[in-house]
């Protein structure tokens, strides 16, 4: 919940320095446009592209932060039987390790020959 109050106020807070800088007038009384000379025509092209990529990525980290980034992580397969390994080979070392006993691996061993 408080994530959600914190993006609202840094979303108000931006929305109201907009409105802010809209309203300042430049000396003269003149607006922004008109008193800014030449160099209103090349930076405030570049400052409208720069705020409006500054936006998208406060977006993108505010959606990455409050619900996750979404990925839930590669799905790794289990490894691959050696090759040449039959399943009579995995049968003959369970039993030499001891995981079954002897009258097991004699039925699974014909089980497999069958």
């Amino acid at each position: 919940m408080k994530k959600i109050q914190l993006a609202t106020s840094v979303v108000l807070g931006l929305l109201g320095a907009s409105a802010f800088a809209q309203g300042q007038q430049m000396p003269g009384g003149y607006g922004p446009m008109w008193g800014g000379g030449w160099s209103g025509w090349f930076f405030g092209p570049l400052m409208m592209i720069a705020m409006v990529g500054f936006a998208v990525v406060v977006v993108v980290l505010m959606v990455r932060w409050l619900g996750g980034t979404g990925h839930a992580g590669p799905v790794v397969a289990p490894p691959p039987a050696p090759p040449g390994k039959t399943p009579l080979d995995i049968l003959k070392e369970r039993f030499a390790r001891g995981e079954i006993d002897e009258e097991e691996y004699a039925r699974r061993r014909r089980t497999l020959e069958d």
